[in-house]
C-alpha cells in the first residue's frame, strides 16, 4: 500500500477542519439592502423610538445589551451617534419560538424463530420507521438601518438559531455581542467621509 506524502495529509486535516467549521452550530446570517441607497451619504445614526425590543414602554437589560453592541459596531464603522439629526435610525427586534424537529429513518430490527424442520433458529429481518421528535427554541434577530429623511428601510440584518436557556447573564452577553458582530459582518458599508 502506498503512503500518503505529509503534505497531502496535512491538505486533507485542514480541509477537514474546514468542514467541521462550516458545519459549526450558530445563527444562520442574512442580510439585504435596497440597491437604490446611498450609503455614502449616511454619518449619523440613533436609535429608532420606540424600538421594536422595547414595546413595552422601557429598556430591559438584554435590550441595554442589544443597543451598546449594535452602537460599537455603527461606531467601528466611522458613524456618529447624533439623537438630534441622525441620517439612520437603528431598529432591533427580536423574539423566540418553540419549533420542533421530526425525523424518520428506515430501520431494520430481525425478529428470530425456531424452525424444527432445520433444528436451530432463525432470523428474519422485518423493516420499520424509526421516528425522532426534537424540540428547540428558535431566536430572530432582526437589525434594520432606516433612511431617516426617506422614512425608508435601506439595510437588514437577520439572525436566526437556536437559543440556549438557563445561561448566566454573563454567557448572555457574550451571545449577544457575537450575534450582533455577526449580523454587522455582512453589512459591507462605512460612514461617508465629510
Amino acid at each position: 500500500m502506498a503512503r500518503i506524502p505529509t503534505s497531502l495529509r496535512w491538505l486533507l486535516a485542514a480541509l477537514l477542519l474546514a468542514l467541521l467549521a462550516a458545519c459549526a452550530t450558530g445563527p444562520r446570517i442574512s442580510s439585504d439592502s435596497d440597491p437604490r441607497a446611498d450609503f455614502s451619504a449616511y454619518r449619523t445614526f440613533a436609535f429608532y423610538s420606540p424600538l421594536a425590543i422595547e414595546r413595552e414602554g422601557y429598556a430591559s437589560l438584554v435590550s441595554g445589551r442589544m443597543k451598546a453592541a449594535a452602537r460599537a459596531e455603527m461606531e467601528a464603522r466611522g458613524y456618529r451617534y447624533s439623537e438630534e439629526d441622525p441620517d439612520l435610525w437603528l431598529n432591533i427586534n427580536a423574539y423566540m419560538q418553540r419549533r420542533t424537529d421530526v425525523s424518520t429513518i428506515p430501520d431494520v430490527d430481525y425478529a428470530y424463530y425456531y424452525s424444527y424442520r432445520h433444528r436451530g433458529y432463525v432470523a428474519v429481518p422485518y423493516w420499520h420507521d424509526r421516528t425522532t421528535v426534537h424540540r428547540y427554541t428558535e431566536g430572530t434577530m432582526n437589525i434594520d438601518l432606516v433612511d431617516a429623511e426617506r422614512n425608508a428601510l435601506v439595510w437588514e440584518g437577520i439572525a436566526v438559531g437556536r437559543v440556549t436557556r438557563n445561561q448566566d447573564a454573563a454567557a448572555r452577553d457574550a451571545a449577544i455581542d457575537v450575534t450582533i458582530r455577526d449580523i454587522f459582518a455582512a453589512y459591507p458599508h462605512r460612514a461617508g467621509a465629510r
